[in-house]
């Protein structure tokens, strides 16, 4: 699996859990059944939000009694039935994943990587691309939402790309993917009857967008630096700390967007678009701070292991340690996998249910360490975390929020 927002299960809480894994059994059975089994590969946590989106705005009498179906055994989950999501929102969540994920693969396919360089071997990732790209178009139109936008947004993104450069703003190569998220956010509320919702949640989604780039340019920033890869921070000179703002500023935009959005039971949503994001922007920078910490937190680090220094001991460019591991360096990363072997890994993954029984896990693309959906974890108390969101959705803010959690 891949994607930014990655819960743990313990701090979702055995209702929210369920309801998290309902959506992601949803979309993985809604890419198969439209599109075969291989379009399963693209199953994504962050996809996953359009279905919860629009059920979490779906009345719950009438047309929201029919977002939920009983699924038959599964490999991932211990062979057992479980009530899964369906409907328009897991068909344009699958839409989206495969329009993107046609994308990624004639992205890797131009850039020539890996196995891609063999000329047959990209003749038929490019046929799989097509295909896909297709497919989300049709399922699309079936919901009511034209995927050119996305197409066009990707299309955009590799011009913009090839101008970018030192003094271009980062928000200039962001902004093809905002305006794509921003797409599919809105539909959601088309989807579930609730029109007036339309513009925050294009706003949450174009915020979403912008977010998910920035984690990605920095997670990927010291790999693509070994690999003399493009990176959207190194191209045009972005500094972490200022990364690290606006992914900052993003996450509270979003939870203000949220604000302005008419829930039926906005929990979920409201605890992996404002609680979730909050730690994934940790995770990506290496830090346990809160989000909103004051102006200059994040500036020349006092201590090479301070949890506000958003560059880790192993950076290399932290001052402090000189890049590498101070106590003799760690063993050399392995880079990412190419597309075709990613797909593969990520088949032997779920046929060994590694994805949901392992404790930790190598990712199929990235080959970053990803947790089992359910190993244990050490977070403590993050069961109890933010009991007070479970009244309305809507009670969390950083201008005042006593309920013990970092929202």
């Amino acid at each position: 699996m891949f994607g930014i927002v990655r819960p743990c299960r313990h701090r979702l809480g055995d209702p929210l859990a369920t309801q998290w894994m309902a959506h992601l059994c949803g979309l993985c059975l809604a890419l198969r059944g439209d599109h075969g089994q291989l379009a399963r590969v693209v199953t994504n946590y962050d996809g996953l939000l359009i279905s919860v989106l629009t059920e979490a705005q779906a009345a719950k009498d009438g047309k929201g009694g029919a977002w939920r179906r009983t699924a038959g055994p599964c490999p991932l989950r211990g062979m057992r039935t479980a009530s899964v999501a369906q409907g328009e929102g897991a068909r344009l969540a699958a839409a989206v994943s495969l329009v993107l994920a046609s994308a990624k693969v004639r992205d890797h396919v131009a850039d020539g990587d890996g196995l891609l360089a063999r000329r047959p071997v990209a003749l038929a990732a490019r046929r799989v691309a097509d295909s896909w790209g297709r497919a989300g178009a049709r399922t699309g139109a079936d919901v009511g939402f034209d995927t050119a936008v996305l197409v066009d947004a990707v299309d955009r993104q590799t011009g913009i790309e090839a101008l970018a450069g030192p003094g271009t703003p980062i928000l200039t190569v962001t902004e093809p993917t905002e305006t794509a998220t921003a797409a599919a956010f809105a539909h959601t509320a088309v989807l579930a009857g609730r029109p007036g919702n339309a513009e925050p949640l294009a706003e949450a989604g174009r915020l979403f967008g912008r977010l998910a780039h920035l984690l990605d340019a920095v997670e990927d920033r010291a790999t693509d630096a070994a690999r003399g890869a493009w990176n959207p921070l190194t191209a045009t000179g972005t500094s972490l700390t200022e990364a690290r703002r606006l992914a900052d500023d993003a996450v509270h935009g979003i939870r203000l967007a949220l604000r302005e959005v008419e829930f039926e039971d906005g929990r979920l949503a409201h605890l992996l678009l404002v609680h979730e994001l909050s730690r994934s922007v940790d995770r990506a920078f290496g830090t346990e701070s809160c989000g909103h910490a004051p102006a200059g937190a994040f500036g020349p680090p006092q201590d090479p292991y301070a949890p506000h220094d958003p560059r880790t001991p192993y950076d290399p460019d932290n001052p402090h340690t000189g890049g590498g591991n101070p106590f003799g360096g760690e063993p050399p990363r392995p880079g990412k996998r190419g597309f075709l072997a990613g797909c593969a890994a990520a088949l032997a993954l779920c046929c060994t249910c590694k994805v949901c029984c392992a404790d930790e896990f190598e990712g199929p693309w990235s080959r970053q360490r990803r947790e089992g959906w359910c190993s244990n974890c050490d977070c403590g108390d993050c069961s109890d975390c933010c009991d007070c969101c479970d009244c309305c959705g809507n009670c969390c803010s950083c201008d005042g929020c006593d309920c013990g959690c970092d929202c």
